[in-house]
């Protein structure tokens, strides 16, 4: 299997595919690239949260080289008018979230690049900050996670990156891009399983269904 690192200084990837379990639902197509998901891979009815667990993962060395990598990439030039296409479809469905107009664009453009530097679907990235935190950079939850993506504590501990500040949403949009594709790739594109892995509910299918119904019902769009 490729490094992280390697993978994710491409900037726009295909993650491998196949790997999707029967009984798990499965969350990327064919080819494995996330940008292609239908809105009828999960069930419509997500079950209700449940608390974080805090499970330390294996961690691979790529992981801290990769946050430092991405700081500088730049999305090739023939992807800026996808962006705008993009971000114009967005802003009126982040507005419910987000009610200032200036902090709405920078927020799609931010997501919309970490997430395409990490090779997924900014869509998926949107479902996931919509049911972690609502977009609120300043959430944390119970279990002490963190930010936008909800990002625990720990992984600055174990990237060996103390200065890092989980709050700044850029930054946030940073790890938790990055982590998920990195549970994407342990799950061989199977995106049930990366999201639980991501969660902490590995084995266990409600919190995917929740971000694909979020994805489904909000930030889908034809392709």
């Amino acid at each position: 299997m490729p490094t992280l690192a390697a993978w994710l200084m491409v900037g726009l990837i295909a993650l491998p595919g196949g790997g999707a379990q029967a009984n798990e639902g499965a969350g990327v197509d064919e080819t494995g690239f996330l940008g292609e998901l239908s809105p009828n891979t999960l069930p419509a009815n997500a079950l209700p949260m449940e608390p974080r667990v805090q499970v330390l993962p294996d961690i691979p060395p790529s992981l801290r080289a990769t946050l430092d990598a991405v700081t500088t990439a730049e999305l090739p030039a023939e992807s800026v008018w996808a962006a705008r296409q993009w971000m114009n479809e967005m802003e009126p469905r982040l507005a419910r979230y987000v009610s200032n107009a200036a902090l709405r664009k920078e927020m799609l453009g931010r997501i919309y690049h970490e997430s395409r530097l990490a090779g997924l679907a900014p869509e998926i990235v949107l479902a996931v900050i919509q049911v972690e935190s609502a977009f609120r950079a300043d959430a944390v939850s119970s279990a002490g996670a963190v930010g936008l993506m909800q990002i625990m504590p720990f992984w600055i501990r174990e990237l060996g990156r103390p200065a890092d500040e989980l709050k700044d949403p850029w930054l946030n949009l940073r790890y938790g891009s990055t982590i998920l594709a990195h549970y994407l790739a342990v799950e061989r594109g199977d995106l049930t399983r990366a999201l639980a892995r991501y969660n902490g509910s590995l084995g266990k299918t409600w919190y995917p269904e929740r971000v694909m119904a979020a994805w489904r019902s909000h930030w889908w769009i034809a392709r």
